[in-house]
């Protein structure tokens, strides 16, 4: 059967290279992200360089590798892939340690110079920058990083801003876009310790931030296996700077190390989207406990960071804190009773963990006493739950 023309086309369906195409959802980057060329024949994979040296003849060119301290194609598709879930203009810069990273934020202050920290942080952080402090004269303020005014007023004439937000272990949640606007409108350098948020839970740099660090050793690696740290910015001054930093302090990442957290960064929606959910519900049944004192997480409607947390964040985190009835010696009791939830230091892996934090002579002495740390990881909750209730009740004696 045959039809006659009607004198009108029929409409057809854009070409694959002329639709406009939706941006790729962070869980997608996250798996997608720093693939090798899709070459006949080619791994889906990148591949694993060990060299600590490469062919060199006479002047070395822009972009050739030349010793494995200075640069190796092993970083490249962690970084690009990083920096693709930060949403940077740069590609990422890897380093050792996520304190290594720290260290080279730090390196944009002078002697002499003025920085300004939330005064509840990781306490390696404080560490360093009360060491600064103490070597090279800078002045170093710490604030409550939940009180904007007192922040903004803190900044004028510093050179640097570092914020932490959820803060550790506090839980403290920032006003990121005011502080960073005011910082901006001050000439103040600004960075976040996006560590506890991870990309897919907050983007600073799109909210102003001109340096994103993390310990990648946490969530973004994700399995408790590696020590790495990471740099992100979208100013190709600053990202040369850091570079430069991390090759005359010698501050690198082994190339397996960095090939695991790629590894690992696959996983990082599935993993965030498990461990959020269990330390949401975890929170919520603590609080009506009576053996618990406090709770801190921003997804209870209660907390104080939690109006923020919700405006700002695209999830609530995987840490929560926990005070019990009873207080430091209870709190240590109960490291001691649970059999599922590991005791040791850290955070962000699959596996749940806690620990009392001012157990390290270190920590901020404004932390309570009895404060638990806890990072959920992806268990069955129910499983997680059983055991934290029952610690509880061993740790109390109720």
């Amino acid at each position: 059967m045959t039809t006659e023309p009607t004198g009108q086309t029929e409409p057809t369906a854009p070409s694959a290279s002329t639709a406009p195409r939706a941006p790729l959802s962070p869980a997608t980057l996250a798996v997608s992200a720093g693939r090798p060329p899709r070459e006949q024949g080619g791994p889906v994979n990148p591949p694993v360089v060990l060299s600590s040296t490469y062919v060199s003849r006479g002047v070395q060119q822009p972009g050739e590798l030349l010793y494995t301290r200075m640069d190796t194609e092993t970083w490249h598709p962690f970084e690009e892939a990083l920096a693709t879930l930060e949403g940077a203009a740069e590609p990422g810069i890897v380093f050792g340690s996520g304190m290594a990273a720290i260290a080279a934020v730090f390196s944009f202050v002078p002697a002499g110079g003025k920085v300004v920290l939330p005064r509840h942080a990781y306490q390696v952080t404080l560490g360093f920058a009360d060491d600064l402090a103490a070597r090279h004269g800078v002045d170093v303020v710490r604030v409550d990083v939940a009180d904007t005014e007192q922040v903004i007023a803190a900044i004028e004439g510093a050179d640097l801003l570092l914020i932490e937000s959820p803060t550790n272990p506090m839980l403290e949640v920032a006003d990121l876009p005011a502080l960073l606007v005011a910082a901006r409108e001050r000439g103040v350098l600004t960075a976040v310790d996006n560590t506890f948020a991870t990309p897919l839970g907050q983007q600073p740099l799109a909210l102003g931030a001109d340096v994103v660090v993390h310990s990648v050793t946490k969530y973004l690696a994700g399995h408790s296996d590696v020590v790495l740290g990471a740099v992100v910015t979208n100013d190709a001054d600053l990202a040369a700077r850091v570079r430069a930093h991390r090759t005359l302090h010698g501050a690198i990442a082994g190339p397996w190390e960095v090939w695991l957290a790629l590894r690992g960064l696959r996983t990082l929606a599935l993993r965030v989207e498990r461990s959020q959910a269990n330390a949401a519900e975890i929170a919520r049944r603590l609080t009506a406990h009576p053996l618990v004192e406090e709770v801190r997480h921003p997804s209870l409607p209660t907390d104080p960071g939690h109006e923020r947390a919700a405006r700002t964040m695209s999830g609530f985190g995987s840490v929560l804190g926990l005070r019990p009835r009873g207080g430091r010696e209870v709190a240590d009791a109960l490291v001691t009773a649970v059999e599922l939830w590991v005791p040791a230091t850290s955070l962000g892996g699959v596996e749940s963990s806690l620990e009392r934090r001012r157990r390290f002579a270190t920590e901020s002495h404004t932390v309570p006493e009895d404060l638990l740390r806890l990072s959920v990881g992806i268990e069955d909750v129910e499983d997680l739950w059983a055991d934290l209730d029952h610690a509880l009740k061993v740790a109390t004696g109720g």
